[in-house]
């Protein structure tokens, strides 16, 4: 949904006859040629397009579901709603000891770096550093904790929209503190994820269901892409009929329009919903205790063969869940 500051950039624009967008009017060209007639307008706007900045907590992600995360498709999604992307940080830990004779983890560690800075996240690289334990075993540790949560709080402005990448509680008092200075707080994170994390962030979503930010489990060179016929995605169950052994599921189609619009059959909404019978569940999943967000699955959209034209859900497979199932 946009923000308030961008319906008013907007309705700026509308009113000295600016068809182009926000965003675009807001930077290059465009703003070059406006600021030479409208200054003030040109200030105005600047300050109305909604900012979004993002913290990844690399370790805790990649130790927990999400060693895969695309973090291309991580700046799509916090750009989302013409947000202006103003910065991405990643905290990743690199072990320089284990570098210095390991030539596969100096190599493979480097191009991972390398790949992210490309993308645009400035690369702040915590040192792992070994600690021995009561056994006399040696423990690696390389915390970003606190970096992250001062960056977070100096770098960012009152009214911003802050992307959380971590699933850890210890973030709990730094969402509570961006909140209290006027910031809307989204967190995502995949498995193992704080409970009261997720209950204090504005907006929780987890990785596993943001189209194409962690691949799927699907060993074919060519398969079609998310919410295709034929691909596998993941979604939540939102609806089940117990007596007739069948349930809907909800799954987000695309990164654009309002995540608020869960109604599939609402203008704007990014959902998309599928049938799916009992039988296609894996027998682990009780079909009767199924329904909530906390459940996360994953499943191939095929078409109906008793029902051309029609689509359900097949093959599907829980892969997380969040606190009880009837939790939020």
């Amino acid at each position: 949904m946009p923000g308030a500051g961008y319906i008013k950039a907007r309705l700026v624009l509308e009113s000295i006859g600016q068809k182009n967008s926000v965003t675009q009017v807001a930077h290059g060209e465009l703003h070059s040629k406006l600021y030479a007639a409208e200054p003030d307008i040109c200030k105005t706007l600047k300050e109305l397009v909604l900012k979004t900045s993002v913290y990844v907590d690399a370790s805790n992600i990649t130790m927990n579901g999400g060693h895969r995360m695309r973090y291309d498709v991580l700046r799509e999604f916090a750009a989302r709603d013409n947000a202006e992307v103003a910065r991405l940080n990643a905290y990743v830990s690199y072990d320089t000891k284990r570098a210095e004779s390991d030539n596969h983890y100096r190599t493979s560690r480097g191009a991972f770096l390398r790949k992210i800075r490309d993308f645009g996240y400035k690369v702040v690289r915590k040192e792992i550093r070994w600690y021995a334990d009561d056994e006399g075993g040696l423990i690696p540790k390389a915390n970003a904790d606190l970096d992250l949560a001062v960056d977070v709080l100096l770098q960012t402005s009152h009214g911003d929209r802050i992307v959380l990448v971590t699933g850890d509680g210890d973030f709990v008092k730094v969402v509570q503190a961006l909140q209290a200075r006027g910031n809307t707080v989204e967190v995502v994170a995949f498995d193992n994820v704080s409970n009261d994390l997720r209950r204090e962030a504005d907006l929780f979503i987890s990785g596993f269901l943001i189209p194409g930010l962690l691949p799927v489990d699907d060993d074919r060179v060519d398969s079609p892409q998310w919410g295709d016929i034929g691909s596998r995605v993941r979604g939540t169950c939102y609806s089940h009929i117990d007596d007739k052994n069948f349930g809907f599921l909800r799954y987000l189609r695309t990164l654009n329009g309002d995540l608020w619009k869960t109604d599939s059959r609402t203008g704007g909404s990014p959902y998309g919903t599928i049938f799916f019978h009992d039988s296609k569940l894996s027998q682990d999943i009780n079909p009767r205790d199924i329904i909530g967000k906390s459940l996360i699955f994953e499943f191939d959209i095929v078409e109906n063969p008793h029902k051309p034209g029609q689509l359900e859900a097949s093959n599907i497979r829980l892969v997380a869940q969040y606190g009880g199932s009837g939790d939020y």
